[in-house]
């Protein structure tokens, strides 16, 4: 066999390991989105990961209503028999009524839930 032959039959050794590695890739990213055909995360279920995210595993939405867009509002606890904040819940952030930054909560309220249900006597911050 010559040189050039042998150069040929190891790039196409090397390019046949490539494409293997990228369909493998390829499967392995669509096995972690959960598939081709997975529906979109409702916006009660993204708030309850995300609220779980935030206050640990045991966390509850005790109430929930939609906001302008992707957006929902509601209250959380940290679990059964816990006090329940406010939060804002957007595609990719959630703001909590007791954040350090409550100027920040109150306006995405407003903006996003302007009919958002308050506690009796709470007051914007």
């Amino acid at each position: 066999m010559s040189d050039r032959r042998r150069r040929t039959d190891r790039l196409i050794a090397v390019l046949g390991l490539l494409v293997l590695a990228l369909g493998a890739a390829a499967v392995w990213r669509v096995a972690q989105d959960g598939g081709l055909g997975r529906r979109p995360e409702s916006a009660g279920e993204r708030a309850l990961r995300q609220v779980r995210t935030e206050l640990g595993r045991t966390a509850e939405v005790r109430y929930i209503e939609p906001g302008v867009g992707p957006v929902s509002c509601g209250y959380a606890a940290r679990g059964p028999g816990q006090a329940a904040v406010a939060f804002v819940s957007r595609p990719q952030r959630i703001l909590f009524g007791d954040d350090p930054l409550p100027r920040e909560f109150a306006e995405t309220r407003d903006k996003y839930c302007p009919g958002f249900a308050r506690r009796p006597g709470a007051t914007t911050p």
